[in-house]
């Protein structure tokens, strides 16, 4: 019979050693208990850690998005901003425009508005040239020469960068469409007050017409006829035996009704005050004008229409305001346009912003389910904490009842 025999060196080794096993393992459930996390290492789960890896990169790519999306919206917000800003400056030039055709105004009068008008279009081509925060221009217009965007109210064109990525609008405004694509005239025609006389020296110089006549921008009847017009059509005035009539385009004469239609073009046309013998307007297709040329036309028409004696050439005048009074309009309507284009991008941003939170959510998920505890997972490790509590205590109350004991207890 062999007698083995265990040494209290040995029982103090391996109580310690156990000890030390159940106070790590108690640390270890105390951090992901306390941290509400299954895996906080990757040796805690290798495929939950790379899964949980991989979401975060996901979250990291949505924030890279979103942060790119707000950019973008903040600077088409700006460049919205701006276009009201023109609006106003343009509603308060076209405001000043029909005060200038008051007709108990005189010239003086006149020329001061003139000087306010001059300032609103200096306002309006600051505005057109402004530069979001990264120095890049709002309205997608660049000289390479001056180096901002519409320098001598030209039409100088970039295409700009354009973006692909899936959440992305565009980081600029259309400005040739804000700016350059006013039209004439009524849009399809335009009608000018002048004459060309073959009597005159060289023979095609331009006359201005000598009475009150002016004539309203016309009304398109006949569209198809209209778009057909692709050279100027006159109309003529003459005094026959103290009547006067007028011809369009060399055909027979007509009395003259002031107020009446005149049919010219597929469009109805009417002339207003008394025409002198030998005045004219002319009727041909409408041109394309940016909205600064509109501007100039408008501040011409009410400053040089006069006559040498300093009287105001009422004729003229009222033509000239009338017709700059529809180019304006049409020149509004392109900056609503741009401005309605502002508003979809923004909308359309408001909606990648909406997917973007989301994909964020749906990933965030993903995360958590991978490396966090669920409700029930909380709980099984706060009784497994609880446990190894229980055990680390028993573990230490051993080792206290094993410290105690020694030979000299058995010697009596």
């Amino acid at each position: 019979m062999s007698i083995s025999r265990l040494g209290t060196a040995h029982m103090y080794d391996r109580t310690i050693h156990n000890i030390n096993r159940q106070q790590s393992e108690l640390a270890s459930q105390m951090e992901h208990t306390s941290a509400g996390m299954r895996v906080i290492r990757a040796s805690d789960d290798p495929v939950a850690a790379a899964q949980a890896e991989r979401a975060r990169n996901r979250l990291e790519r949505i924030a890279s998005d979103q942060r790119g999306l707000d950019a973008q919206k903040a600077t088409v917000e700006y460049a919205e901003s701006t276009l009201g800003e023109i609006n106003d400056a343009l509603q308060e030039f076209r405001s000043l425009l029909v005060q200038a055709g008051n007709g108990a105004y005189n010239q003086v009068q006149r020329d001061t508005l003139v000087e306010q008008l001059t300032s609103l279009r200096e306002q309006i081509v600051k505005y057109t040239n402004r530069s979001d925060s990264n120095g890049l221009p709002l309205f997608r217009g660049l000289d390479t020469e001056s180096n901002i965007p519409f320098p001598n109210d030209q039409e100088g064109v970039q295409s700009g960068q354009p973006n692909n990525g899936e959440f992305s609008i565009a980081n600029s405004l259309n400005g040739v469409l804000a700016f350059f694509s006013g039209k004439t005239g009524n849009g399809v025609l335009e009608v000018e007050p002048f004459l060309r006389d073959p009597a005159s020296t060289p023979p095609d110089a331009p006359i201005a017409n000598k009475g009150k006549a002016h004539a309203d921008v016309g009304a398109i009847k006949d569209p198809a006829a209209a778009a057909a017009v692709t050279t100027p059509i006159k109309i003529v005035f003459r005094d026959s035996a103290g009547v006067m009539e007028y011809s369009v385009g060399g055909g027979a004469w007509t009395p003259y009704k002031e107020e009446g239609a005149i049919e010219v073009g597929g469009m109805e046309l009417v002339i207003k005050g008394q025409p002198q013998d030998g005045d004219g307007f002319t009727v041909k297709p409408s041109e394309t004008i940016s909205i600064f040329d509109a501007m100039d036309r408008a501040i011409a028409a009410v400053r040089d229409n006069h006559n040498a004696d300093g009287s105001t050439a009422f004729g003229t005048l009222a033509h000239g305001i009338t017709k700059s009074l529809s180019e304006l309009d049409i020149a509004l309507n392109r900056v609503s346009t741009v401005r309605g284009l502002a508003g979809d991008l923004l909308n359309q941003a408001q909606r990648m912003s909406n997917t973007l939170l989301a994909r964020e959510e749906q990933v965030e998920a993903q995360r958590v389910a991978a490396e966090q505890y669920d409700a029930e997972g909380m709980v099984r490790a706060i009784s497994q904490m609880q446990t190894q509590q229980t055990a680390v205590s028993a573990a230490l109350q051993s080792y206290a009842s094993i410290q105690k004991l020694s030979l000299f207890n058995y010697i009596s």
